[in-house]
């Protein structure tokens, strides 16, 4: 029987998670799942649910629900971290990081999203070494963000750790596409369809798509031309995507269209706010105790096929089924030219024996530079919350291109310092 430890067990998208192995207890024999959380409170009322879930089922597993990490990560089969250093302050924090230096204020990328990894780097690196003491056979499926950072310091700090990072964004595409192409008639199983994508974590290009083998992939881009063109407000513009011929993943609006984002924010509140609040709701749903399945409300915390994309990974591993899934993992060779060592986003077979990319062709040169100007800042990131150094965090500013001019790089490193003191313990004041 299977053990899964959760890490971050308190987080609202834990009874969807629980959900995906229910639908799938006829062929994934999970015995045991802990929760892990440092919020007791929360897990108890996540944990309730999830609890009443499993027991409306007919008990097929057995939850516990604690606050010690190791003791859940001992022998533990896959452990799955959706953690967040700092909960949902931190993330207010990071979003009006941006926005007091007139950039892009977002949680995963620019200036909001370093200020995540610099948090959630070390912390992730201490639970890989705990993987390592305690269960050094076990797959650890990272879901936290920023996703496609933290799978690279994995992969390049925790090397004794098997790794993959998952992301609910390629599957939501998929299931768009499939619903344009069923054009209001029955669902289509997406089982019979592969979207092929290359990049980076919500940086990524799709460019392919193929159902039951057929190349699909021409007819999809001119639904989706058509559909940007009869839109009042589209997300891209129609001429740009005929330009690329790829649809871009929606987080590359922040590169493609920033003044019109910061423009924006001035007179929004901030996402962090907003999912604050339809976290409350949930939570007090939560509570009910007549309640065994998770509120339709759910949907509105942005964590869509979450529980897809992590069970049937899973099951793919265990059961040795060799299907495909767009990971975050070390390419080791398969997009040629490119450095074997990076971390990317990309189609992989995944199987008893580990995750193994597909080879592809690289993205074309309109769009490989916007990629390799992120990795190399996502490289320095690594370095410098690994190492607490920061000039070479001052480094990875510079480098992004969402990040500030360098004439005001070392402000903007002081406030990132001070205002994350608490969880950066590792840096000091920023070097003169």
């Amino acid at each position: 029987m299977i053990k899964v430890a959760v890490i971050g067990g308190g987080s609202t998208y834990t009874p969807e998670l629980i959900q995906g192995f229910l639908a799938r207890r006829g062929r994934l024999p999970v015995g045991e799942v802990w929760l892990v959380d440092p919020d007791p409170d929360r897990l108890a009322v996540v944990g309730g649910l999830t609890a009443r879930m499993v027991a409306a089922a007919g008990g097929p597993f057995r939850v516990v629900l604690t606050g010690d990490r190791r003791a859940a990560i001992s022998g533990a089969d896959y452990v799955v971290t959706q953690l967040r250093v700092g909960r949902m302050a931190a993330r207010e924090g990071d979003e009006q990081l941006g926005r007091r230096h007139g950039l892009v204020g977002q949680e995963t990328t620019g200036v909001g999203g370093f200020a995540k990894a610099l948090r959630t780097v070390p912390v992730i690196l201490e639970i890989a070494a705990e993987i390592a003491a305690e269960a050094p056979a076990a797959l650890l499926v990272n879901f936290t963000n920023p996703a496609g950072l933290v799978t690279e310091a994995l992969f390049r700090h925790a090397p004794q750790v098997r790794a993959v990072g998952v992301c609910n964004g390629p599957p939501h595409l998929q299931m768009e596409i499939l619903a344009a192409l069923a054009d209001g008639g029955p669902a289509i199983d997406p089982e019979r369809s592969a979207l092929e994508t290359l990049g980076l974590n919500h940086l990524g290009w799709y460019r392919g798509f193929r159902l039951d083998g057929r190349d699909l992939w021409p007819e999809v881009m001119d639904r989706w031309i058509r559909r940007m063109r009869e839109t009042p407000d589209p997300a891209w513009d129609p001429d740009l995507l005929a330009a690329l011929g790829m649809i871009p993943n929606s987080y590359l609006r922040y590169f493609y269209d920033t003044a019109r984002v910061v423009d924006e924010q001035a007179g929004s509140p901030t996402r962090a706010s907003t999912v604050m609040a339809i976290e409350a709701e949930l939570l007090r749903d939560y509570a009910d105790p007549d309640r065994v399945a998770p509120p339709a409300t759910l949907m509105q915390r942005g964590g869509a096929y979450y529980s897809t994309v992590a069970t049937q990974l899973i099951d793919a591993h265990h059961n040795g089924r060799g299907t495909t899934h767009i990971v975050n993992v070390r390419h080791a060779g398969a997009v040629p030219g490119w450095d074997p060592s990076w971390v990317l986003e990309l189609p992989a077979r995944v199987d008893r024996d580990g995750i193994h990319p597909i080879p592809t062709e690289p993205l074309p040169a309109v769009v490989a530079g916007l990629l390799h100007h992120v990795k190399a800042y996502e490289l320095l990131a690594v370095e410098a919350a690994v190492h607490g150094d920061p000039r070479v965090a001052l480094q990875a500013l510079i480098a992004h291109p969402l990040g500030p001019s360098m004439r005001r790089a070392e402000a903007l490193l002081e406030d990132l310092l001070q205002t994350n003191a608490t969880y950066l313990p590792r840096f000091r004041t920023p070097a003169p």
